[in-house]
C-alpha cells in the first residue's frame, strides 16, 4: 500500500468502509488486524491491553529493516516499553517538555527563527528550504536542549535517516544505531568528566537519574538517542511539508499573512493532513479485546494507523482537503494515550512561530521547480521531502 504525496494509501479508505476490522499480510508473512477509523484507533492506542514491545510474539513488522532494528535494540527506548516501565521512564523527562517549560523557551525560539530567516535571506533569492531552514531550526533547538554539539549535526542526521529507512538492507539501521549510541556514549563520558556540570538535559539526566542508580548508562544512552532523533527529524519534515502545503494553497497562505491568529489552527491542520509518522501504531493484544465489533484475540498483531484515522470522514469533514480554518485539534498526529509524543508542546511552539513569521518575511516565496519534480520519502518511517527548492 503506497502513500501518495499528500494522502495515505487509498486502500486505507476502502478498508475503512468495510464493517468491523480487516486483516492485512505483513512483509514477513504474518497477519495483523488493521485499524483505520478515528475512534477505533484511539481505542487501541489508549488501551494498555495492547503491547508496544517489539519482542512480543506477532508484533507487526512493517519492513525487514524495521524488524532488524527493533529486535536488536537493547535496551529499548521508552516508546517501546509498556507500563509500568514506560511510566517510570517517561516521568523522568516529562518536566523537560511541559507547556510551562516550552513557554519559557519562546523568546529563544523567536530569536532563533529570526536569525535563520536572516541567513535564508542572505542566500540571495533562492535556497533549499528543507536544508537551510526546516532542518536547521529543530536541529539547533534539540542540540541546545540536550547539550549536543550542533557542529555534529551532519553525523547524527545521516544516521537518523539510515535508521528510519524502511527499504535499506537490514544491517544498515543496525549499524547506524550502534554508531549513534557510540557517539552519544563519548558525549556522556565528556559530560561526566566536566569540571562543572552543564545546564542541559543529558547532564541533568546523568546526575539526577543515572548516577543515583535509577537508570543504567545503557538506558541513558537509549533515551538520549530517542530524544535526539525525535527532536529534529520529525519537526524538520513537518516544517518543510507545512511550507509546501501553503505554497500550493496561496489563498490560505495569504489569509495567514493577513490574519496571524490563524496560525494555531493552521499548524494543527498541517499535523493532521500530513501525519508524518505514518506507520505509527503497531501493537499486540495481551488479552481478548473487542474493537469495532471485531474480537481481537490475545496474541494477535494490530496496526492502529494514525494516518488513516486523521483522514476519517466521520471525524473530519472532507478530510482530504487542506484547510487551515478547520477545527482539527482532535487529530492523532502525535498518537494517543500513554504513548503520545512527549515533545508535542515543543513541536507545536516551533511550528507556530515558524508559520507566524515565514510568509510575513517572504510573502513572495514560491516553489523553484514543478511540484511533480519534488522527491518525497515514501519508504521512511517518518514521511517527508528530500529537498524543497524555493525562490523569492
Amino acid at each position: 500500500m503506497r502513500r501518495c504525496p499528500f494522502a495515505p494509501p487509498a486502500e486505507y479508505a476502502e478498508i475503512r468502509k468495510k464493517p468491523g476490522l480487516s486483516k492485512v499480510r505483513m512483509p514477513d508473512g504474518a497477519w495483523a488486524w488493521i485499524v483505520t477509523r478515528h475512534n477505533e484507533v484511539k481505542q487501541v492506542l489508549g488501551d494498555n491491553r495492547f503491547s508496544t514491545v517489539p519482542s512480543t510474539p506477532n508484533y507487526p513488522m512493517i519492513a525487514p529493516a524495521r524488524a532488524s532494528l527493533l529486535r536488536n535494540e537493547h535496551p529499548a527506548t521508552l516508546i517501546r516499553m509498556d507500563p509500568p516501565e514506560h511510566t517510570k521512564h517517561r516521568r523522568m523527562f516529562s518536566r523537560e517538555f511541559m507547556v510551562k517549560t516550552v513557554e519559557a523557551m519562546k523568546p529563544y525560539l523567536n530569536d532563533l527563527v529570526d536569525r535563520l530567516l536572516d541567513e535564508m535571506e542572505a542566500k540571495g533569492g533562492s535556497c533549499d528550504f528543507a536544508e537551510v531552514f526546516a532542518l536547521a531550526l529543530p536541529t539547533t533547538v534539540i542540540s541546545n536542549m540536550l547539550g549536543v554539539p550542533y557542529e555534529d549535526q551532519e553525523y547524527f542526521h545521516e544516521r537518523a535517516l539510515q535508521k528510519l529507512d524502511l527499504k535499506a538492507d537490514p544491517e544498515v539501521p543496525l549499524r547506524a544505531g550502534r554508531e549513534m549510541r557510540e557517539y552519544l556514549d563519548g558525549l556522556i563520558t565528556r559530560k561526566l568528566e566536566a569540571a562543572e556540570p552543564a545546564d542541559d538535559l543529558i547532564t541533568r539526566m546523568l546526575h539526577n537519574y543515572m548516577l543515583p542508580g535509577h537508570i543504567t548508562r545503557a538506558e541513558a544512552l537509549a533515551t538520549a538517542e530517542l530524544l535526539l532523533m525525535g527532536g529534529h527529524e520529525t519537526t524538520a519534515n513537518m516544517i518543510a511539508l507545512g511550507c509546501l502545503s501553503l505554497l500550493l494553497h496561496p489563498d490560505q497562505k495569504d489569509a495567514l499573512v493577513a490574519d496571524p491568529s490563524l496560525v494555531v489552527g493552521a499548524v494543527e491542520e498541517m499535523l493532521r493532513f500530513h501525519t508524518i509518522v505514518h506507520y505509527n501504531g503497531p501493537r499486540v493484544a495481551l488479552e481478548d479485546v473487542e474493537v469495532g465489533g471485531t474480537l481481537i484475540r490475545k496474541g494477535d498483531g494490530v496496526l492502529a494507523l494514525i494516518s488513516a484515522a486523521n483522514r476519517d470522514p466521520a471525524a473530519f469533514d472532507d478530510p482530504d482537503r487542506f484547510d487551515i480554518r478547520r477545527k482539527a485539534l482532535h487529530h492523532v498526529a502525535f498518537s494517543f494515550g500513554s504513548h503520545q509524543c512527549l515533545g508535542q508542546a515543543l513541536a507545536r511552539a516551533e511550528l507556530q512561530i515558524v508559520f507566524s513569521k515565514l510568509f510575513q518575511r517572504f510573502p513572495n516565496l514560491k516553489l523553484a521547480v514543478p511540484v511533480e519534480e519534488l522527491e518525497f520519502r515514501y519508504d521512511a518511517f517518518v514521511y517527508g521531502i528530500e529537498k524543497l527548492p524555493v525562490t523569492w
